[in-house]
């Protein structure tokens, strides 16, 4: 390649001659000695030479690279690490690329495969002697020069005794020939990886196709992950040999002093090949070698081969489409020996690299294939998702959009006061907030259609706040508290809005002492200031229905679940702080005591009629952090015996019973699914969305949906806890610091709204569709 106006002369002494090529991290050149010796030069971006964590990378493959002299590595002859833009020179090896090699001329013959394969073995060797793990063997930095390979491009390699840069648990690599463990955790990599990318290396060597090929690699590390490699290319004698170096556990993978000899069995020479009995002989040879085991390795059955895949651009093509390496990480469910792939950037400037294909993780083709597969990718197949309304299509807005009818601009100063509380009920989205007036959203356009101000009337106040009860049969109930002017405030009060106008239907004060106002099972519950009782009240006019006697002293919340009508009291001014669960009768108030639970306990909803709640440790509800919990219980109404079990590893975050398991969604972005009957972890993953709010149940149970602050989405397969997929932030930005955001679902879309006020809604089935401006 020519030389570029701004290239650099000479570096260290070496005069520069041409470029060699230039990705993400830098540029490599061909450069000459004094003495006529040939070079190749690598030249780190004057953007990474700012970072100190890019500077120290870049130094750790220096030190990597001078420790390894093997014949088939490209060693070390001159670097700066120091320098204003960091260097470092290599043998030049005259050769093209193994992925030019397959790209220009197809792929490799036998004599070629068994040179590649014994050499890629005695290179890895010495490698791994030197106490150094490649962690990118992939077909860009294997050199085919005439008297073998070299293995080239340290970059992301490390001593194995230094596991500094790999300690916040990112990890690099090329998603085609990466190693489970690599998509799993970094901090575990060892020898065992490389030999995992040599089989996937080999297998793309020997077809034109790596073994996990797919249209995205986001799809292609989710098949790393979770299936069986495709060989049915491969030629017989090496499919073996190859399948067993792509076992899915490190320790199943045969040492390389084992494989010396299993590819020399598989992949004769010439003359050795002319005196084989016939192919059959071959194969019970090659198979002979494999079941001999390396040490430290066990034996394996080898994996039969998956299906061939859709036509389509090779995982390498995909690969070398974005420059540089991809930071990923993977979900690792309970056992950790399968998950799914997750995206984030790298720290400081070298996260510019994982944008790119971040992005094309994310917002790639991801819905043509997978079906009802467990973790599969998405499909509109009805087996998981299901048909959004008649007319829907991918939308976004905000609630301080202006509106076609009532107060038409939002109130002035709007933030950072929490996400404002929705509600969705007959084909429209309700919200409300602090300093959020009332608002109704066309939940299939997401036009603005209404905005209400203080108790439905059309006057904006000063100062606003408001939270959603709820939104049914025409009628939105909110809680109001209004200040016109700051000094003279009016008490809270319990409005009723007409669904159709905003206009106020009634409205009432209530009190603050004795818990909140809620809606449930069709009746409005609002305590009253005696803190003894409550009274049900019609939601379309606010008639009395009844009244009934509450735990004297308490807060109370209301819950309702399809004709059942529960409340959860607490008290937590006492030495001995507890909650009780009743159980009220929606016809006339009659209540019931059910059980006596541990006190911040949270009512998730029924399984099998049955109440579920989580109850809270102690220690985490004390701390400033997120709660953990330690107990799962469910009650038996009619009997009142309270069943207890001890949830696995304490899991924290919010807690919901989606399709009849508990899931928590922590704040770092794991999920973790326990039984409500046994209290044993079912599946745990980690996803990328950072505060995410409580999980959400798809319409046919297949597929959990999660939202995080900054308007993530992700769905995760119900089942195994496999990630399905993950999409951009929506939001513009994240709002205000411990806001969760609410999802809300709306046939088979979803609607979700963040800290800041944005609302969108989304098709499962198609997540990378491009929300219009409503």
């Amino acid at each position: 390649m020519a030389l570029h106006k701004e290239d650099p002369k000479s570096l260290g002494g070496y005069r520069i001659v041409d470029r060699l090529g230039a990705g993400g991290m830098g540029v490599v050149y061909r450069a000459v000695s004094g003495s006529g010796r040939e070079l190749a030069v690598k030249v780190v971006h004057a953007q990474y030479a700012e970072d100190a964590v890019f500077r120290t990378r870049f130094r750790q493959e220096i030190e990597a690279v001078r420790k390894v002299s093997g014949a088939f590595t490209a060693p070390v002859v001159d670097a700066d690490p120091e320098a204003v833009r960091p260097w470092m020179a290599t043998q030049y090896v005259p050769a093209p690329s193994l992925a030019a090699r397959i790209r220009d001329e197809g792929p490799l013959g036998p004599p070629e495969l068994r040179r590649l394969a014994l050499g890629l073995v005695e290179a890895l060797r010495e490698i791994h002697r030197a106490g150094v793990v490649h962690r990118d063997l992939k077909p860009g930095n294997v050199l085919m020069a005439e008297d073998g390979p070299r293995v080239i491009d340290f970059g992301i390699s490390r001593a194995t005794e230094n596991q500094a840069l790999t300690e916040t648990g990112h990890m690099m690599g090329t998603p085609p020939f990466m190693s489970p463990e690599q998509l799993t955790d970094a901090r575990t990599v060892g020898p065992h990886s490389d030999v995992f990318s040599l089989g996937a290396l080999l297998t793309f060597a020997a077809t034109g196709r790596g073994p996990f090929d797919a249209y995205s690699p986001y799809l292609t590390a989710y098949r790393v992950m979770n299936e069986q490699p495709d060989l049915t290319r491969v030629p017989p004698p090496l499919r073996a040999v190859v399948a067993h170096c792509l076992a899915k556990l490190p320790d199943e993978r045969p040492e390389l002093d084992a494989l010396l000899e299993q590819f020399a069995a598989a992949l004769p020479d010439d003359a050795q090949g002319d005196r084989e009995e016939d192919h059959g002989a071959q194969e019970d040879r090659v198979a002979e070698a494999a079941r001999r085991p390396g040490p430290g390795t066990s034996p394996r059955p080898v994996a039969e081969p998956a299906a061939e895949p859709a036509a389509g651009p090779t995982a390498e093509a995909a690969a070398e489409s974005v420059a540089g390496p991809v930071a990923l990480s993977v979900a690792e469910p309970a056992g950790g020996r399968r998950g799914r792939v997750r995206v984030f950037a790298l720290a400081g400037a070298a996260g510019v690299l994982a944008v790119a294909l971040a992005v094309y993780l994310v917002l790639g083709p991801l819905n043509d294939r997978g079906g009802d597969r467990a973790g599969g990718s998405p499909s509109a197949t009805a087996s998981r998702w299901a048909a959004v309304p008649a007319g829907w299509k991918p939308w976004t807005t905000t609630v301080r959009e202006p509106a076609e009818h009532g107060v038409t601009r939002a109130l002035e100063g709007t933030g950072d006061q929490g996400t404002p509380a929705c509600a969705l009920d007959a084909g429209a989205v309700y919200c409300v907030g602090g300093g959020v007036l009332p608002v109704r959203l066309d939940a299939l356009t997401g036009r603005t259609l209404w905005r209400a101000g203080a108790a439905g009337d059309d006057k904006a106040p000063v100062g606003y706040g408001g939270d959603m009860l709820g939104a049914q049969d025409g009628v939105v109930l909110i809680r109001e508290a209004e200040s016109t002017p700051a000094d003279r405030p009016r008490p809270p009060a319990l409005t009723a809005l007409d669904a159709d106008t905003g206009k106020k239907l009634w409205s009432r004060p209530v009190s603050s002492g004795n818990g909140a106002a809620g809606l449930a099972g069709g009746l409005v519950l609002i305590p009253e200031a005696d803190q003894r009782s409550m009274t049900a009240r019609s939601p379309r006019d606010g008639a009395r229905r009844w009244s009934a006697a509450l735990p004297a002293d308490h807060a109370c919340t209301f819950h309702g679940f399809g004709d059942a009508l529960y409340a959860l009291c607490g008290r937590y001014d006492i030495d001995e702080p507890k909650a009780r669960l009743l159980a009220i009768d929606p016809a006339d108030g009659t209540t019931r005591e059910l059980a006596v639970v541990a006190p911040h306990s949270v009512l998730l909803g029924e399984l099998d009629g049955r109440p579920v709640l989580v109850e809270p440790t102690e220690a985490s509800v004390q701390e400033s952090g997120e709660p953990a919990y330690t107990r799962v219980v469910t009650v038996d109404p009619a009997s009142r015996v309270q069943r207890a079990v001890t949830a696995a590893g304490e899991p924290g975050g919010q807690p919901a019973l989606v399709g009849g398991v508990v899931c928590f969604a922590a704040s770092n972005g794991l999920v973790t699914a326990v039984s409500p009957e046994t209290g044993a972890r079912l599946w745990q993953t980690r996803t990328s969305l950072e505060q995410p709010g409580q999980p959400m149940a798809g319409p046919r149970g297949t597929t959990v949906f999660l939202a995080s602050a900054s308007g993530r989405t992700a769905a995760l397969d119900a089942r195994t806890g496999g990630v399905l997929w993950e999409t951009l932030p929506h939001a513009a930005r994240v709002g205000a610091s411990g806001w969760l955001p609410e999802m809300l679902p709306l046939a088979g879309a979803l609607v979700v709204v963040t800290p800041d006020g944005t609302v969108f809604s989304v098709n499962p089935a198609h997540p990378d569709s491009t929300p219009a401006p409503a």
